[in-house]
This record gives structure tokens, sequence and C-alpha cells, in this order.
């Protein structure tokens, strides 16, 4: 296991700031650099057989997710962002019958209710649960889902408040009438243990550039039992059984690459794998352990304070960020940012520790904050 107080110094980043953002963009360790020269001179002395070797790292960072979520080697696909890959899961249905409805939550980030009504043309309805937060309503969200159920798109945690949903029960519900469940688990991987096989989850989707210490790659899990039976009509010729070899596939490639779309990106996986590896190598419990070390110290600091603590106190269900309501709190997060203090607003001032974090800095930075609302 590596050293957790060990790996600061891979993180340059963090010799110019207190950088306490990593639920919005995560520190990128300094080898990516290494990778970064490799890839400028295989372009530099270009040969068309490079793509073999380019396959091979795009296949060993999606293994290596799947090996963090305690999925099966074959289960995951990568693509650029999470957008694309949850519109190729959407069109893997017909919802022109009576189970055409798309149950959701009124906290999920922007990209599940666009796409959603997107595929209201194609006979899809999206239904919309929640009283507005900052907490999910899991049991109306439980209550809707019934037999006119096909998806149940919801985030493992809130992007805005940083609350959790609990999965084991939502999967449950929607398995005993039929329905699959999506997860967006952006704000969850990486700082939280999922374990997709326990969960029994059909989809989830992430991405290496928060938690995971990456760079522009997302990627999809799908459960290794449906995939034989999903066909994405959103889709691109490297889902093909035979693209490599350049004929033209009549059917969809087995595993989770039948959901890959057109020609990839090799970079941002290359350079991805390098924070996938690091935090592979501290392991989840250990991040785990950590961040809740860390943003216990945020909301004790909180509290004290007089703030609004609007994430969940409760350990048990908390993510990996910490949610404050603060007044003016964009113009906060600016004033915070000019004496290289980083954090990020949506509605409320997020601070989002990870691994690579001090309690020196937490301490540093609230008090800061202290000063700043004053």
């Amino acid at each position: 296991m590596t050293d957790p107080a060990a790996i600061r110094d891979r993180f340059p980043v963090l010799s110019t700031c207190v950088y306490l953002n990593s639920n919005s963009t995560g520190a990128v360790p300094r080898d990516a650099e290494h990778v970064l020269t490799r890839y400028w001179e295989t372009l530099r002395t270009w040969r068309d057989d490079v793509w073999g070797g380019w396959h091979e790292g795009l296949d060993r960072y999606a293994d290596g997710v799947a090996a963090f979520i305690g999925a099966p080697a074959g289960s995951v696909v990568t693509d650029a962002n999470l957008s694309t890959l949850l519109a190729r899961v959407l069109s893997c249905f017909d919802y022109r019958g009576p189970r055409n409805r798309i149950v959701t939550t009124d906290l999920e980030f922007p990209t599940v209710p666009f796409i959603g009504n997107a595929f209201r043309r194609y006979g899809a309805r999206l239904d919309v649960v929640g009283t507005g937060g900052p907490a999910f309503d899991e049991d109306a969200l439980v209550d809707r889902i019934d037999e006119r159920t096909v998806l149940v798109c919801v985030p493992h945690a809130s992007f805005s408040s940083g609350a959790t949903i609990d999965l084991a029960r939502l999967v449950r519900r929607a398995h005993e009438v039929g329905a699959l469940v999506v997860v967006d688990a952006f704000q969850s991987v990486g700082i939280m243990p999922v374990d997709v096989t326990a969960l029994g989850v059909d989809f989830l989707l992430g991405g290496s550039h928060k938690w995971l210490c990456g760079v522009g790659t997302a990627f999809l899990y799908v459960r290794p039992d449906l995939l034989p039976r999903l066909e994405p009509a959103a889709t691109g010729w490297q889902a093909g059984d035979v693209a490599l070899t350049f004929r033209p596939s009549e059917r969809f490639a087995d595993g989770a690459q039948r959901f890959a779309g057109g020609t990839p990106y090799p970079l941002t996986s290359l350079v991805s794998q390098v924070g996938l590896d690091l935090l592979a190598g501290v392991g989840i419990e250990t991040i785990r352990a950590h961040s809740l070390r860390c943003t216990q110290r945020v909301i004790d600091r909180a509290g004290a304070m007089g703030l609004t603590v609007v994430s969940g106190a409760d350990p048990g269900r908390r993510g990996g960020v910490v949610c404050l309501d603060v007044p003016d709190g964009e113009t906060v997060k600016r004033r915070l940012a000019a004496r290289d203090l980083i954090c990020s607003w949506r509605g409320y001032l997020r601070i989002g520790p990870h691994i690579y974090n001090t309690l020196d800095e937490i301490d540093e930075f609230m008090d800061a904050l202290d000063q700043e609302i004053r």
C-alpha cells in the first residue's frame, strides 16, 4: 500500500495553493507529464502501428476502473464524457409502450434532465422526484418506481449538496418491478467505496477528472449479464464485433465494448492511468477514512463559525464534499482564491478534500473563510 503522507509531493498543484477542489477538478500527479512527453514523441515520429499500443492503453484503463469499482474486466468502456455514454445507454430502449418512464431526481447534474428530455421525441417520459433538496426524498423516489418505469437515473452523490442516495434500497425496488438503475457516480468513485457487483446496479457512469486524479475521460459500467441484449442505437464503428479488422461489422462486440463510439481518444486514458494507479495503491478504504476525517474537520469548524452545513452530518451517508450555505458565497470563493485557497461554488460553497490534503490545510482554509465572512 502506498503511504498517503508520501504522495503529496506527487501533485505539483499542492505547492502552489491549498487545493480543496477535487469535487470539481482533481489534482493531477506529476508523472502525467512523462505520459504527455511520450505521447508527443509518438506524434513526432509517427508510425501507424502505434494504434495497437493505444488500444492496449485504453483497455488497461477501462479494466483498471472496473477493478476499482468491483466489476469484472470487460464490463467498462470509456469515452470523452458522461453525456455521450448516458445517451448511448438511453438509446438501447424502446419507449413506445406503457413502460416508458425514466424516474430521476431534482438534484441531478444538468446532463440527466437535458438528455432525458431529448428522448421525449421517442416516447420517453421523464418523471422528476424531489422537493428541491438539499437531501434526496428517497421515500418519494421509491414510491414513484413502478411497472411503468423502464429506467431509474440517479446520482450516487449530489454535485450541489453532497447528499448521497441509498443505492441498495433503490436497486431492490427497481428490480422488483423490472426496471433498471443508471447511477451517475462522478461524485463518488475515487473518494467513496463503490462495489457495483455487491450493489447490483445495472449501469454506472463516472469520470476521471474529479476524484480519480485524471483528465478528460468518462467511463460506463454495464452489468455483464445484461450486455448480450443491449444494442445502443447511438453508436459508432468501434462497437462492432470485427471493428479492428476494418471490415464491416454485422453484430455488436461482446462485453462493454458494444457501448464504444467512433475512433477513441487514447491520450486522456493514458494520462488518467497515472492517477488511477496511485489511488488504487493507496486503497479506497484508506482514502475514505481520510476523507471522513477531513470533512468532519470542515463540519466542526463551520459549526463553530455559525455556518449552515448543507451536507449530511452522518458519516455513513456523507460524500466527499462538504457544502456550506455562505452569504454571497461566489464572491467569497473568489476572495479565497485570491489568497491561493481553492474551492468551488454551485449555489453553496463546496469544499472537497482528497487523500493528498492535510488537516492543517483544512484549518488554514477555515481560518481564512472565517476572516472573509466577518
